[in-house]
């Protein structure tokens, strides 16, 4: 490492000693309810795979024949010879599964955000947004240049004063995400759409983590709250609850029209490829079809929340699958993570710069792939663990 560099050796150690390195664990194998993680077998309690989808056979299948017809990769970006008729047969089923006029692909979650905000406000603009959104909308947020405003978490009385009292602006913009990622917690998107078309802004939500979770067969929180037509825009990933991978963004057709003529990852950026566009063709069709997936990780996830409560663990405000086993000190968090692995139980904690000083957890993803047995493993390696560092009685 050259002497330019040297500050990276130095930093590296001061995140040591505080507690807070991320040591990225390795996994062999497909996700699953259980899988090989850094060759020990161990229950997952980590992935965002919440319907089971990632390994589904169906999916696979359909990944293995688009190979068969369209091959490994798209060759270009999808404004030059990119496109296939694969990437418009998911374009439209999404929009048709969201409510939406209209749908357009991109590589991922993170890049739909950073599509879109860009193209939506700049320098002479203001955004409007929840201070605990995800790092994707605010990076989407810096790169625009517009001035950003952060109002209180999930508190519409403090989005209204901030609209009230920011005016010189050409354009008002007001993103939330739909379930915040570490709390499991919904946004009261009613409120926030209601507030915003009273002082004419943009309502914008990034539903990565309410697809196949809320909604009628899952189709996230805009349905969830009967808001098809009234939030401008949505983005969502196929990465999560669907098992693949890529983002995309729902609207109006002048929306996607628009993101299509100025949205720099979808023209700077090569298609997503036609395995994983068939496999999420694939994951719309079952999740239309069907909730039986979506029932069932609710079903598991109230099961599971129970039997921690009842052990005197604090699961947070989650009102989702998601379950934050709150801590508080990141240390007492790496050691509870690391006393669950060496029982099977493959939980990561989550501590600062993801979640705030003093609010370190273990972040349990529960999945439909998980069985009533598994969650009672978990629950009994959460109960040992948690008493041998003092975390419980």
């Amino acid at each position: 490492m050259s002497d330019a560099l040297a500050f990276i050796r130095e930093e590296l150690q001061k995140v040591k000693e505080a507690g807070l390195y991320n040591t990225i664990r390795t996994i062999a194998g497909p996700q699953g309810a259980w899988f090989e993680v850094d060759g020990r077998k161990c229950l997952n309690f980590c992935s965002n795979n919440y319907l089971g989808l990632a390994n589904d056979e169906r999916l696979k299948r359909a990944a293995k024949a688009a190979i068969d017809r369209y091959g490994v990769g798209p060759g270009a970006v999808r404004t030059i010879a990119g496109t296939q008729t694969i990437h418009l047969e998911l374009e439209e089923k999404l929009a048709k599964f969201k409510g939406a006029e209209a749908t357009i692909l991109l590589t991922a979650g993170f890049t739909a955000n950073l599509a879109t905000i860009p193209a939506l406000v700049g320098k002479e603009d203001l955004i409007f947004s929840d201070e605990l959104n995800h790092a994707s909308i605010i990076d989407g947020c810096r790169l625009s240049g517009a001035r950003i405003v952060r109002y209180n978490h999930n508190d519409v009385a403090s989005l209204e004063e901030k609209l009230r009292s920011e005016t010189d602006c050409r354009r008002k913009l007001v993103v939330t995400d739909g379930v915040f990622s570490m709390d499991g917690d919904i946004a009261p998107l009613p409120d926030i759409v209601e507030v915003a078309k009273k002082y004419g802004a943009i309502t914008m939500v990034d539903d990565a983590h309410g697809e196949g979770v809320l909604g009628e067969n899952g189709r996230g929180i805009v349905n969830h709250f009967h808001l098809e037509g009234q939030v401008d825009v949505e983005v969502g990933t196929l990465s999560k609850a669907l098992g693949v991978m890529g983002g995309y963004v729902s609207g109006s057709k002048e929306l996607v029209d628009w993101l299509k003529q100025r949205g720099r990852p979808f023209l700077f950026s090569s298609a997503l490829t036609a395995a994983d566009v068939a496999a999420g063709i694939a994951a719309v069709d079952i999740l239309t079809e069907s909730d039986e997936l979506v029932k069932k990780l609710w079903d598991n996830a109230r099961y599971f929340k129970a039997q921690m409560q009842a052990l005197g663990f604090d699961t947070g405000v989650s009102e989702t699958p998601i379950t934050p086993v709150m801590v508080g000190d990141a240390v007492k968090a790496k050691e509870l993570s690391k006393g669950l692995f060496e029982e099977g139980v493959f939980a990561m904690a989550i501590a600062y710069p993801t979640v705030p000083h003093g609010k370190a957890r273990i972040r349990v993803m529960i999945s439909a792939a998980h069985e009533r047995n598994d969650l009672d493993f978990a629950v009994e390696k959460f109960a040992k663990v948690g008493r041998a560092l003092g975390l419980i009685k």
